[in-house]
């Protein structure tokens, strides 16, 4: 289920960033759930959802970044190891984080399956703990004048 593209070319790089502008703003200028599309070469004419562009917008701002992307349908069920790959965390820590409850599985055989939904929302609630962390020793710097500005 899952899609890998690998990174891209300089060549792909340069293609995307040259292309990702016009493009974005070209479907931010329409207003409805769809957008009709022509192919130049064979004059093919169809619809494409809306939504699908403004994702094929992220993917081209990925590109042109240079980054590989993933794409896994939302109810798609991880291995341990496609789980710790998603967070780029360990294989054993994940499965230490689902031995103790804190992101929910499924056991499928002896192999352990991690919603993609869970683990995201664990992903989620890791971030937020992090960033309210990292508030408090901001908060906490400026409180003793450790000289941040």
């Amino acid at each position: 289920m899952e899609t890998v593209f690998e990174r891209p070319t300089k060549r792909e790089q340069k293609m995307a960033s040259e292309s990702v502008i016009k493009f974005t703003s070209a479907i931010s200028r329409r207003k409805s759930d769809s957008v009709n599309v022509r192919i130049q070469e064979s004059e093919e004419l169809f619809a494409i959802p809306r939504k699908a562009l403004e994702f094929l917008s992220l993917i081209l701002s990925l590109m042109a970044e240079g980054k590989a992307i993933s794409l896994i349908p939302s109810a798609s069920e991880l291995s341990t190891q496609q789980a710790a790959d998603l967070l780029n965390v360990s294989r054993p820590h994940i499965v230490k984080l689902l031995e103790q409850g804190v992101i929910p599985f499924k056991k499928a055989g002896s192999h352990r399956r991690i919603l993609l939904e869970d683990l995201m929302k664990y992903a989620g609630q890791l971030k937020e703990t992090r960033e309210q962390s990292f508030k408090f020793l901001a908060e906490q710097a400026q409180d003793l004048n450790l000289g941040y500005e």
